[in-house]
């Protein structure tokens, strides 16, 4: 299991503390140090089942600033790939943390209970 993370982020904190506490096997990535490629986030959207703009902080000031929340939000090659370049290029607007499960899925774990659900998910 790998938890992409922003130390700075309290909801990752919270994600590490129950982490810890229940004892788990994980691999922290500390995504803004090691930025994910474009492949990589494709890989992870993909265990998630979500869409790029689905993990984009729009609501940060920097979306605005660089342009990401005007760009089309189509189900096209095209489209996800403009917001894929644009993740992998501003990696702060990835909603955090991103827990990769042993199953093969991942879960945007900003709550305690997707935390578990992800904890649940064994290969």
């Amino acid at each position: 299991m790998e938890i992409w993370i922003n130390p700075a982020c309290s909801k990752c904190r919270g994600a590490l503390t129950l982490l810890d506490a229940e004892g788990a096997d994980y691999t922290v990535r500390r995504y803004l140090e090691d930025v994910p490629s474009e492949d990589e986030i494709r890989a992870v959207l993909g265990r998630l089942g979500l869409e790029p703009w689905d993990i984009t902080r729009t609501s940060d000031p920097l979306a605005k600033e660089t342009g990401v929340r005007d760009l089309p939000r189509e189900s096209t090659d095209a489209a996800r790939d403009r917001w894929i370049a644009h993740l992998a290029a501003h990696p702060e607007l990835i909603q955090r943390p991103i827990i990769t499960a042993d199953d093969g899925t991942a879960v945007v774990a900003r709550s305690e209970e997707a935390v578990r659900e992800a904890l649940s998910r064994k290969g």
